[in-house]
This record gives C-alpha cells, structure tokens and sequence, in this order.
C-alpha cells in the first residue's frame, strides 16, 4: 500500500513539473518544399537581430500546414519570427531592394507596413499550453 502512495505522489509531481507546451500552426503555406524556419525571441533588444533568438526550430514542409510543439519554452513573454526557406538554404532570401523573397511571419499574424515590427507588436504571455496560428506573408 506504502509503495502504490509514493507511486501516485511520484504521478502527480512529475506531471506538475512538466513545462506548458506552446503549439505553433503555420498555414498558407502555398509551396511543399524546404523548410520552415522559426526564431523565438524573449526581449525587445534582441528582436529579429541575427543570432540572438532566445530558441530556433525547424520544420520540414510536406503540407500547406504545419505544426510544431515546443515544449521546452519556459513560462515568460515571448514574440515569434519566421520564414520559409523554400530552397533550404539557411537564409531569408531577399530582393535587391532588400525586401523577403520567401514568405515570412511574426506572431500575433503582425503586418509589417513600412518597417520592420517591434518587440511590442509580436509579444504573446506563454504561462500555461498555448495554441497559436501564423499564417504566412506573400
């Protein structure tokens, strides 16, 4: 009876200690090809400076929507960059006018108008399992 207690406390514990889990879905995905690249950043003097992102992942392409579960975020305000490298090159590929190529993305579905979007614009509260949806720019 002792040893069905310290099972169940042990349960109950480990379950309390999991991190929230964040779900990303990226749709309108119109090429099933390369790669998707998203950046996680955690404070505004790092947003979408190159190399700074708190946490990267990547995420195949094989449909016009994809989802990826991130589970080792830890609770905090965070904002979401990406793009899909359709030619898997590890760059954003950009035009000679210095504008994306590729499709792209921030959290909060933020458009960006005449300049790149601030910290403040893309932020989302992560404290407990969180579903979002970006849907990509042409």
């Amino acid at each position: 009876m002792l040893l069905i207690k310290y099972l169940l406390m042990f349960i109950i514990f480990s379950d309390s200690e999991k991190p929230p889990r964040l779900t990303v879905t990226v749709d309108n995905i119109n090429n099933i090809e390369g790669v998707i690249r998203l950046a996680v950043f955690k404070n505004d003097g790092n947003f979408l400076k190159k190399g700074m992102a708190y946490k990267r992942y990547v995420i195949k392409v094989n449909s016009k929507r994809e989802t990826v579960v991130i589970g080792d975020l830890p609770p905090g305000t965070y904002a979401i960059s990406l793009y899909h490298d359709k030619n898997s090159d590890g760059n954003l590929n950009l035009n000679a006018l210095g504008l994306p190529k590729e499709p792209y993305a921030f959290s909060n579905n933020f458009r960006p108008k005449l300049a790149a979007p601030q910290f403040s614009d893309c932020k989302f509260d992560f404290v407990s399992d969180k579903k979002i949806t970006i849907s990509l720019l042409k």
